[in-house]
């Protein structure tokens, strides 16, 4: 499974996207940001997936975790959301 690297710049509808397609294909996605911006984009992004997916009867759930990970060998702390999808009955949860 593909990681979803996310900045700053980072358009949250497009990656959005990229989280449902990943969700409806594995039931699961991981998305990774190292900063505040980036970790900005990927929560609104998540959020929007989820209005994606919740007409089709697929909730998500959303487990923010710490990752490190070596950027030019410097370690970076970065944020890891894992989204995974359970059940849902889109009627009583969509409004919230």
């Amino acid at each position: 499974m593909e990681l979803i690297k996310v900045a700053a710049t980072s358009r949250p509808t497009l990656v959005a996207g990229a989280i449902a397609g990943m969700i409806r294909e594995h039931r699961r996605a991981e998305v990774q940001a190292i900063g505040a911006s980036a970790v900005n984009q990927a929560i609104k992004a998540a959020a929007i997936a989820r209005g994606y997916l919740l007409p089709e009867g697929i909730d998500i759930v959303v487990v923010p975790l710490f990752s490190e990970i070596k950027i030019e060998d410097v370690e970076r702390t970065a944020i890891k959301l894992v989204i995974e999808a359970r059940n849902s009955m889109a009627s009583s949860t969509s409004s919230q």
